[in-house]
């Protein structure tokens, strides 16, 4: 399963992609607006430093105007995949967008006839909202089971990029049900370092070493 970050942070972004943990970043306006920074010149920063696809999102609701938005996207860096909401122009743009090869992200996916309608769009990536699905509710995670399935049934090349993960179980679930991808916050992937056993079993070891009195090199 490939790690995105889903931030606008750059510090975050270069420490994790330091780590090897990367394989690619989500942006989306709210993110843009918590960094206090010009959009173009966040994403482009970012495109820098990240090998892997960077998700920027048009603000514009109907097709002409995405496009136009898109087209100034995709000159930023050959990465960009280009953020369009899961409507009629949304996915009307997706399908313009990636006959012409660019990369796009369909996001605001809600339900599996959605994720459906994404992949006939040609999406290279579909955005599920699983935490927003557990905030009202319905298991978020049942959402991808049946985007999986669907997606499995006819062969669809659509990445299944699940979104609004809000702890290291969504992670869990996500990989067990067979996510192509998974995008959280900084704070989350961190998470999934810890676990009380290994940090008291380091404890333990080098406790044990320093009574050797021996030294390494």
């Amino acid at each position: 399963m490939k790690f995105f970050v889903d931030t606008a942070d750059i510090a975050d972004i270069r420490e994790l992609a330091s780590e090897g943990l990367l394989d690619g970043v989500t942006t989306n306006p709210s993110l843009i607006h918590k960094s206090g920074r010009p959009f173009l010149e966040v994403v482009k920063e970012i495109c820098g430093v990240v090998d892997g696809p960077v998700s920027a999102e048009v603000v514009a609701t109907d097709h002409e105007s995405m496009m136009r938005e898109a087209e100034i996207l995709r000159k930023i860096a050959d990465n960009i995949a280009v953020k369009v909401p899961l409507t009629v122009d949304g996915l009307k743009t997706c399908k313009k967008l990636t006959g012409d090869g660019t990369m796009v992200n369909v996001t605001l996916c809600f339900s599996a006839n959605q994720a459906l309608l994404a992949a006939k769009a040609g999406a290279t990536f579909v955005s599920p909202f699983v935490g927003r699905h557990d905030d009202v509710g319905y298991p978020g995670m049942e959402l991808i089971a049946d985007i999986r399935l669907i997606y499995d049934n006819y062969d669809f090349a659509t990445e299944i990029l699940v979104a609004s993960v809000r702890n290291p179980i969504h992670v869990h679930e996500a990989a067990k049900i067979g996510a192509d991808v998974m995008t959280a916050p900084p704070s989350v992937i961190r998470q999934l370092f810890k676990h009380p056993l290994t940090d008291n079993g380091l404890k333990a070891f080098l406790a044990d070493w320093e009574k050797t009195g021996q030294t390494i090199g």
